[in-house]
């Protein structure tokens, strides 16, 4: 079981964004590879460190974590895709989105290895599809493969450092100000921050040395989504040019409308109607459920609004603690025509006492039944 986020970087879930860099900061110092050569157990601690900031830095992951917990993110390929938590992260992808935040206590915070000394890594951009899923599969999770066209870099291209910034990325400008000389550190214009110009270039690249091919992408989604939910597949963005990491696939989840069930959170409603013979005399019916048909048993003098809960026949809670309820609302047709029997029939019961409306305190009004909905 992965551990909570707040508590690898042991803060509050009330923390500011300020608190939540200088806690992470904190731990990446402490568990940097450069610090500890060779420590396994510190690597491991070093990112899932990252994992955590990556989620709780960015405003929207934290809701999502806030309310889904890990399976937010998980089973969609997560920090390091597959799935795998922070067992899968790339080095040189922490360091590209990260590398900021260590300053100048490694040698500039630059590529993995050698004291921080290496090349910088850029990260290309990310790409964005929207998946529909029916109802069924936000139910049951599913496996979803789509095509999605990526920038790579061609077959053949070479790059080399950049002359500008030699290797680095950056440029320094100094500033002589009134309050001495000032330093400064700004992307380089030459390579973009990657270190790496254009060297050999195929015939079929672009003036950056990629080509754009169709891949074919599996993505795990788990159970009990919701609509708008936005998973990342790491690493099957573009590519950039250079030395660079790939961004990643966002997929953004889009619900389908059932035709006969309605979701609220993880709770199904089902419309039934009965007739007036079958609310007298009562009757089994099979009604759809997510996962097929259900029979289901009403009484004898069933009432047209009464709510009948079938527990656990709803949505699966994403983070896998239990399954939302099936709201059965029944409700007695009335014919807007009848024969001449049958008018003669109603005509001459309508001032019976059977007849007459006789609700008991059990029989719960409208609005109580909502509240009961809801609660």
């Amino acid at each position: 079981m992965k551990k909570d986020f707040y508590e690898i970087l042991e803060i509050s879930k009330s923390a500011d964004a300020a608190a939540i860099k200088k806690a992470y900061r904190k731990k990446a110092l402490e568990h940097h590879p450069d610090k500890n050569p060779g420590d396994k157990s510190a690597e491991d601690k070093f990112k899932v460190a990252a994992e955590a900031y990556e989620v709780l830095s960015d405003p929207n992951k934290k809701a999502k974590y806030d309310q889904y917990g890990h399976q937010a993110f998980d089973g969609s390929g997560g920090f390091g895709g597959g799935g795998g938590g922070h067992a899968g992260m790339n080095m040189d992808d922490i360091f590209s989105q990260f590398g900021d935040i260590f300053g100048s206590a490694f040698g500039g915070g630059g590529g993995f290895g050698g004291g921080g000394g290496g090349q910088r890594r850029t990260k290309g951009s990310n790409l964005r599809i929207k998946v529909k899923l029916t109802l069924e599969e936000v139910a049951n999770g599913v496996e979803k493969k789509v095509k999605v066209k990526r920038k790579v870099q061609a077959p053949g291209v070479s790059y080399k450092t950049c002359s500008t910034c030699n290797g680095q990325g950056q440029v320094m400008r100094v500033t002589n100000t009134i309050l001495g000389r000032m330093q400064s550190a700004s992307t380089c214009p030459t390579c973009g921050g990657s270190g790496q110009i254009l060297d050999k270039k195929p015939a079929e690249a672009d003036s950056q040395g990629m080509i754009t091919e169709d891949e074919t992408v599996s993505i795990k989604i788990p159970a009990g989504v919701v609509d708008g939910m936005q998973l990342k597949v790491s690493g099957k963005g573009n590519d950039a040019p250079g030395n660079s990491v790939p961004g990643d696939l966002i997929v953004a989840i889009e619900e389908l409308e059932h035709e006969l069930l309605k979701r609220e959170g993880e709770n199904l409603h089902y419309d039934l109607y009965i007739s007036f013979p079958e609310a007298v005399l009562g009757i089994s019916k099979d009604i759809e459920a997510i996962n097929g048909k259900v029979r289901i048993k009403l009484e004898e003098g069933i009432q047209s609004g009464k709510i009948l809960r079938l527990k656990g026949k709803g949505i699966p809670n994403i983070n896998g603690y239990a399954s939302g309820d099936l709201l059965v609302h029944v409700n007695v047709w009335t014919p807007k025509t009848v024969s001449k029997e049958q008018k003669v029939f109603f005509e001459s019961n309508i001032s019976d006492e059977h007849f007459i409306p006789n609700p008991e305190k059990s029989d719960k009004s409208f609005f109580e039944k909502v509240k009961d909905m809801f609660s």
